[in-house]
């Protein structure tokens, strides 16, 4: 579910769980629920400690890489489009995607610097980062596959902040076994080259489904023996 204020809620139920709790992200909550206790109680729970959880979720929002905090003097960059806030006349946050470029329209008397008005510039974007990322990922990802000789039969675009990618193995074992990779749309936020290294990352585990130096021998022959550079690059993106 949406909330105003939290963001998105999600509830976790299982058996191991003993106690009510909730993990607070930026933008979002996970409940977790022992046995016995609904998702009614686990909003009670939120709302008599909403003003506790908000103000974790504020610092957690300033504590976001400065260059992912959205405001009018500094345009946003992404793979395929910038980001432009404005302030106007508006009554409410409007979003438009014209000649590359996401133009966010807010109400000028807003403070843009409060952790609900970042989390709602920040669905908006990710909604067009979702569509971008289906339109360029999947065929690039072809791309690089016919050009190196990988074979994968299915990509699927997600929303994770944990990993930028993963590849999974089906019938594992089979003398033709299939692979499925999976995306995050927040690539975008990256560069084209760092993109590729994703994407050539996930297309060696189709031949190598661990991270062994047999591994890295194919990331290397597939990046110009530029995979420990590239990848320590990548550690420097942080996810809104």
């Amino acid at each position: 579910m949406i909330h105003d204020d939290f963001g998105e809620i999600s509830f976790l139920k299982k058996n191991n769980i003993k106690y009510l709790s909730v993990r607070i992200l930026p933008d979002s909550l996970q409940v977790n629920l022992p046995t016995g206790v609904s998702q009614e109680d686990g909003m009670i729970f939120i709302e008599k400690n909403r003003e506790k959880i908000l103000k974790k979720q504020q610092k957690q929002c300033e504590n976001v890489n400065s260059a992912l905090l959205l405001s009018p003097e500094k345009m946003l960059h992404t793979l395929t489009f910038g980001v432009r806030i404005v302030a106007s006349e508006r009554n409410s946050v409007a979003f438009a995607l014209r000649n590359k470029v996401l133009t966010i329209e807010f109400p000028k008397e807003k403070d843009i610097s409060t952790a609900k008005m970042q989390k709602t510039f920040w669905h908006g974007i990710e909604h067009f980062l979702r569509k971008e990322a289906k339109r360029v990922l999947p065929a690039r990802l072809k791309e690089l596959a016919d050009l190196h000789g990988f074979t994968f039969h299915k990509v699927t675009i997600k929303s994770s902040k944990g990993r930028w990618g993963s590849c999974a193995c089906h019938k594992k074992g089979d003398p033709q076994p299939t692979f499925s990779i999976n995306l995050s749309f927040y690539l975008l936020l990256t560069t084209a080259q760092l993109v590729d290294y994703v994407l050539l990352h996930e297309l060696c585990h189709t031949r190598e489904m661990n991270h062994s130096p047999r591994f890295w021998q194919e990331m290397d022959r597939v990046t110009n023996g530029q995979s420990k550079m590239l990848r320590s690059e990548l550690k420097n993106y942080k996810l809104p």
